[in-house]
């Protein structure tokens, strides 16, 4: 006789802090999986901390999106914890370093969003360099038969892009402007033997060289306003920057200025520093180009992000090898 399927309240819990963006897009059952079974704890009337107190014995694994921080003390409260999946490619929101002293493994999304977060790259940097939002904004207006042309833009073929963070993400990235003719350096970390492009340890002075700086490290204590006063300044009054990492890499309040006070070219913005509250002062500025930080946010990288997490998921509670682990640097 062949064994019943266990029923949903016998399935391992998967605490979930909070709702990731998928839900909103796809409903709460994005995520199901005859694995495992999804406790909400954004549904309890409990304040969290007691709602991990209540069920600390029982919760071996997070799922965490950047909505919902995974801290130290939040993981200090589930002792059975073993495993925490993101379902961002970004790692801020999770204390990895208490994760790792517990031995507790994080999983992330791997590379499946780079592809989008270049993409998004190539659309910010044309609609900034060739005006594109603006222009269009100056033809619904009725502007055009009462004003004339609109003004010039300027091409992005031809130009010289420094790149912050030559990651996954970063060297998407590269690959696509270097189909404009883009010639391409980047700073990072450490020099990659294996990449032709000019190496810059100092991000003031690849500004410097750059006509467009791109953002796309990982946001740490080390790269928490990287992008200050100084590196805007010899970015120069015709410099672009496009940030598609996280908001804090960039000195906010440095930047607003930079751009009402006409010291920066323009700039193309995925992200920002204390989302989703975006500066006022960038909402009439032509050269300025925004997105709700939703580089990601198509029907593709959803599917993708779906099987990623539920395959890690399925692998940890089957004892097998996850996808997607991050690895200890």
């Amino acid at each position: 006789m062949a064994s019943e399927k266990p029923s949903r309240n016998d399935l391992p819990q998967v605490l979930l802090p909070g709702p990731p963006p998928s839900f909103y897009f796809f409903g709460d059952q994005f995520y199901t999986s005859d694995k495992f079974q999804l406790l909400k704890a954004y549904e309890s009337p409990l304040p969290l901390s007691e709602f991990l107190t209540t069920h600390a014995q029982s919760i071996r694994a997070i799922l965490s999106s950047g909505g919902a921080p995974v801290t130290a003390e939040t993981i200090r409260l589930m002792p059975a914890l073993q495993l925490v999946v993101t379902t961002s490619q970004g790692l801020n929101h999770i204390d990895v370093g208490e994760c790792r002293r517990r031995g507790i493994t994080v999983a992330g999304a791997g590379t499946i969003f780079s592809a989008d977060c270049a993409d998004a790259v190539v659309g910010l940097l044309l609609d900034v360099m060739r005006k594109i939002s603006a222009a269009n904004r100056y033809v619904k207006k009725g502007l055009w038969a009462v004003k004339g042309d609109y003004p010039l833009g300027s091409k992005l073929s031809g130009k010289r892009v420094g790149i912050v963070g030559l990651g996954s993400i970063g060297s998407e990235v590269a690959k696509r402007l270097e189909a404009f003719g883009c010639s391409v350096s980047y700073n990072s970390r450490k020099k990659k033997p294996d990449v032709s492009y000019p190496f810059y340890s100092d991000v003031r002075e690849l500004a410097a060289d750059c006509d467009i700086l791109v953002v796309c490290c990982t946001l740490t204590e080390d790269t928490h306003h990287l992008i200050n006063k100084e590196v805007l300044k010899a970015l120069g009054k015709e410099g672009v920057i496009v940030n598609i990492a996280r908001g804090a890499i960039i000195d906010e309040k440095e930047l607003v200025q930079c751009l009402v006070q006409g010291e920066l070219g323009g700039a193309g913005l995925e992200v920002f520093e204390h989302e989703p509250d975006v500066p006022t002062e960038l909402f009439e500025l032509d050269n300025v180009v925004m997105t709700p930080h939703n580089s990601v946010f198509t029907n593709e990288s959803f599917e993708d992000q779906r099987k990623v997490v539920v395959g890690n998921l399925e692998a940890f509670f089957s004892n097998e090898p996850l996808l997607t682990p991050v690895k200890n640097d």
